[in-house]
């Protein structure tokens, strides 16, 4: 049996013949056109179910299909009116199509297509705008995801795994095509891509307008991702947009809508010290999936095995008098300390030995436990709690985490790392979003280390505190800010504000919004001037963004136990309905009214006639006709493609599709993890034989050559900062805080002037490093 994507009740051959997708990316905007071509290959009329992936900050827009010539564009609806309607069609014979999203992820959707006569070809179309997420090299990332992973759903649940589109199921029964056109006020540098691309074709001399394609052959079995890089990406922005005239009055789509992009830019004096005080949480998936490889290619590592090395790092580059602790979880949770110990050579030490025990053998994705048991440990005062969370999978209760995490905001910093093309965006991006931190994804050959050391960067910042938005505006215009009120700030990091523009303005053509804040006791204020004429050519992807971000903040509140749970609800419809985007409470229907008969003959259908109310039945359902839910009395191991077998163990239970695989091939040593693992938590090094294994050279070159005036460990110190600046500068990002730690014990040694050092270190290693440059 083989469950992947589109599904009959038999689980036979997948109808969905093609994709083709086209990318409008205008500025940091990317508007997603994406026509699925099925076709009913079975001997009778069919009912089928197509659950598939989106970007969880994705608005749904516009959905239709097309039968032969005839196009039926959907509306959006209360979601049980739309149901409702759905049945009676399918039951009555007519065509029709219902697309809805999850109620507990939002980057999950399913389609439902009805009565598909035999032989007879549709192409559904959904159009979806989304924003393209700020990467650590300032590129602007797209991804078109591919996998829709096995949600790990928690024992008891009663819910069923939804199904994988690729991952492990063979080759894909159809085709994709990409077609990806950008367009920005600033030059386009360049276009990346984790897949083949056709070169790049730019429309005009001045490189702001461009095309690309996706090469041929592409197997989509992995996400597809793009990186758009522009000049001056970090120049803050504002697109005005106008509305529809024929709204009504006063309502969001009616009103002129604004999207201001913010770069706020730090003062040099205040960043030039980060942080030596906090409590630093690392919680690492463990489940059987970390133990697949990063990538495909030649040299790649295990998951568990780099998230290991990457864990040296930052057990290295934290700050002396600090608090830590290590927690692995899978079907369950393990922490290295009962909870977070003070920072030093002892407790670094216990911890590493432990990190070199950790393998990916525990099971599941259940996130939600560890997460409560670390918010019910005491914060320690003047160490704010900075959480790390790695993990490559997906879970069934995502929105229940996440309000977890935003119920904790006021007390901590989350910051989450979606490992492998199978983690949920859904939960990295919401996850940080919610615990006012930031969220990175380490795909195809991505190397983990540089992008959690940036986030570590990020937490070791001052937080910034008491901001406020005000906006100036000529007389007669007013603004509904629609954006949640911002609780975080980043340097170089942007942030979104949308805003409703309400009102005619008596003469003045310009506003203005200015962001304030205090950063370590120190006003900070930055303001962007904007013009209110509307930009040309944008269609209403602004107003579809800002209604899709006042939608989410509205669900917060509905799930949050607000009091008017009914009218914020109603709101919501109303909201999801105007805009014609989609929501939790609707859903987008098309019914072939006009065909001329209806479809005759006994139906295959793929779910019960009458949708469930809970959520467990959405995922249920998949798995409904081949018998895949669990019984009370029995534990499932879900295989590859959905295939249930006996579990051997508990531990074995919900292995989130995880078998054993075989053990890598020993990799080469890496010098300079090598090196860093021989730093001592307070910054320095010893001399030894070990640290001169690293440079290349024996412990007699080493000692011979230290000058008199030092002892061993300031030599060792010395040349360990050398060695660094001067053979791995590139990846500097990696060992930054180690460099700032070794200087600074340095310092602290009052050796006076070592610039004859620094010489003699240079000749011993054949670099040519300052001693400015190194910082001391």
């Amino acid at each position: 049996m083989e469950i992947c994507g589109l599904v009959t009740d038999k689980n036979e051959s997948v109808p969905l013949k093609s994709i083709s997708v086209q990318v409008l990316v205008q500025d940091h905007v990317a508007t997603v056109s994406s026509t699925l071509q099925y076709v009913n290959e079975e001997e009778r009329p069919l009912e089928a179910l197509f659950v598939f992936p989106l970007p969880a900050d994705a608005a749904v827009c516009h959905f239709s299909a097309k039968i032969g010539e005839q196009e039926i564009v959907a509306e959006v609806q209360d979601r049980e009116s739309a149901r409702d309607q759905y049945d009676d069609a399918v039951s009555s014979g007519q065509q029709a199509f219902l697309l809805e999203e999850s109620a507990e992820s939002p980057d999950v959707f399913r389609l439902s297509v009805g009565c598909l006569s035999v032989g007879q070809n549709a192409a559904v179309t959904i159009i979806y705008v989304t924003e393209l997420s700020v990467q650590a090299d300032h590129s602007l990332r797209f991804c078109l995801p591919a996998v829709l992973n096995p949600r790990y759903t928690p024992a008891g649940s009663g819910a069923g795994i939804v199904s994988e589109i690729s991952s492990g199921c063979g080759s894909v029964p159809y085709t994709l095509s990409l077609s990806v056109h950008v367009s920005s006020p600033k030059p386009i540098s360049k276009l990346e891509s984790s897949c083949s691309l056709d070169p790049l074709v730019f429309l005009h001399s001045d490189h702001t307008q461009a095309t690309v394609n996706l090469s041929p052959g592409h197997m989509f079995d992995k996400d597809v991702e793009l990186f758009v890089f522009y000049q001056d990406t970090h120049q803050p922005s504002a697109i005005v947009e106008a509305g529809v005239t024929t709204a009504p009055p006063g309502s969001l789509m009616r009103d002129p809508v604004v999207m201001i992009s913010l770069y706020p830019e730090f003062p040099e004096e205040v960043m030039s010290s980060l942080a030596t005080q906090g409590e630093f949480v690392f919680v690492i998936d463990r489940s059987g999936s970390m133990g697949d490889m990063m990538h495909h290619g030649k040299g790649a590592q295990m998951r568990i095995e780099s998230a290991k090395d990457t864990l040296l790092l930052l057990l290295k580059s934290l700050p002396m008098g600090c608090y830590f602790n290590i927690y692995g979880f899978g079907s369950d949770f393990k922490s290295f300390f009962p909870q977070s110990v003070v920072y030093k050579q002892e407790t670094m030490a216990q911890a590493l030995k432990r990190v070199k025990e950790m393998k990916a053998d525990m099971g599941g994705t259940e996130i939600l436990q560890p997460l409560k048991h670390i918010y019910s440990q005491r914060c320690h005062p003047d160490h704010p709690r900075q959480l790390f969370i790695f993990t490559d999978g997906e879970v069934f209760n995502t929105k229940e985490v996440l309000d977890l995490v935003k119920s904790h905001a006021h007390s901590h910093r989350c910051f989450s790392f979606g490992i492998g093309e199978g983690a949920s965006a859904a939960l990295i991006t919401g996850m940080a979003r919610e615990g006012s931190g930031h969220a990175q994804f380490i795909t195809d050959t991505d190397r983990m280390q540089p992008k959690v050391m940036q986030s570590l960067r990020f937490a070791l910042q001052p937080a910034v505190v008491n901001i406020s938005v005000d906006w100036t505006l000529p007389d007669g215009i007013t603004v509904d800010t629609l954006s949640p009120p911002i609780n975080v700030l980043f340097q170089g990091q942007r942030t979104l504000i949308y805003a409703q523009l309400k009102g005619e303005s008596s003469g003045g053509s310009e506003g203005a919004v200015t962001v304030k804040y205090s950063l370590k006791d120190q006003p900070v204020t930055n303001q962007l001037h904007f013009c209110l004429k509307p930009t040309e050519e944008t269609g209403l992807s602004i107003h579809r963004l800002a209604a899709r971000t006042l939608i989410r903040s509205l669900e917060q509140e509905e799930r949050s136990g607000a009091a008017d749970v009914e009218g914020i609800r109603s709101r919501m419809v109303e909201l999801s309905v105007q805009a014609g985007v989609s929501s939790v409470h609707t859903a987008f229907i098309a019914v072939n009214k006009d065909s001329r008969q209806t479809v005759k003959g006994p139906m295959q259908q793929r779910r019960v006639s009458a949708y469930a109310e809970s959520d467990d039945d959405f995922y249920a359902e998949i798995y409904e006709d081949a018998e895949c839910l669990a019984a009370d009395s029995c534990d499932y191991d879900y295989m590859c493609c959905g295939v249930p077998q006996m579990a051997e163990s508990d531990d074995d239970v919900y292995d989130d599709l995880d078998s054993p695989v075989e053990a890598a091939p020993e990799p080469q040593k890496d010098l300079l993890l090598q090196l860093v693992s021989l730093q001592k938590a307070s910054g320095c090094w010893d001399l030894d034989a070990t640290l001169a294994d690293v440079f290349g050279k024996t412990e007699d070159e080493l000692t011979n050559q230290k000058p008199a005036q030092v002892d061993g460990s300031v030599w060792a110190t010395l040349l360990a900062l050398i060695w660094l600046y001067g053979c791995k500068r590139e990846q500097q990002v990696e060992w930054q805080f180690v460099a700032m730690k070794a200087a600074s014990w340095i310092g602290s040694q009052k050796v006076g002037d070592l610039s004859q050092c620094v010489c003699a270190g240079n000749v011993l290693l054949g670099c040519q490093v300052t001693k400015e440059t190194l910082g001391i």
